[in-house]
């Protein structure tokens, strides 16, 4: 997914989103939260991420600052990993809303080609965004196998 936000030339800070903080809850989603972190953190140490975490603390640097010092995220979240995908739907309707935001995705990953789905709710724009964003996918895609078949 860090490869997701870095694709538009932005660093990632990852931070995996709980109603608990830091083991302010031992439930087992908090558990399961706390745990991918470490995992994360462990595969990929140079990536800036956190967790488990609120999504007050994770968007606002201030509050992280006062509430966690010794944060490895230089900056508010940019990449929220949700806990359930019951809970990342209502984030993402919610903050595309409120925000009146123009959204990209959702976006399929772990597939051997690019390919993406839209909701019938998707808009004339956010079509147009997916399309651009997958045709991005596809070159670079074409790209990795050309260099593939040199190499071999």
């Amino acid at each position: 997914a860090e490869k997701r936000v870095a694709t538009f030339g932005i660093k990632p800070r990852v931070e995996l989103l709980s109603h608990s903080s830091f083991g302010s809850h031992d439930d087992a989603s908090a558990i399961k939260m706390r745990h991918g972190a470490e995992l994360i953190a462990e595969a990929a140490p140079e990536l800036e991420v956190e967790g488990e975490m609120s999504a007050d603390m994770a968007l606002s640097t201030a509050f992280q600052k006062q509430e966690f010092p010794s944060s490895r995220l230089s900056g508010p979240a940019n990449l929220l990993v949700m806990p359930t995908a019951d809970a990342a739907h209502i984030t993402f309707n919610f903050a595309r809303i409120v925000n009146n935001a123009v959204t990209i995705g959702p976006i399929l990953m772990g597939l051997d080609y690019p390919a993406h789905v839209l909701d019938p709710s998707a808009s004339v724009r956010r079509v147009i965004n997916m399309t651009a964003f997958s045709v991005v996918e596809a070159q670079k895609y074409q790209k990795k196998k050309a260099l593939e078949n040199k190499v071999a």
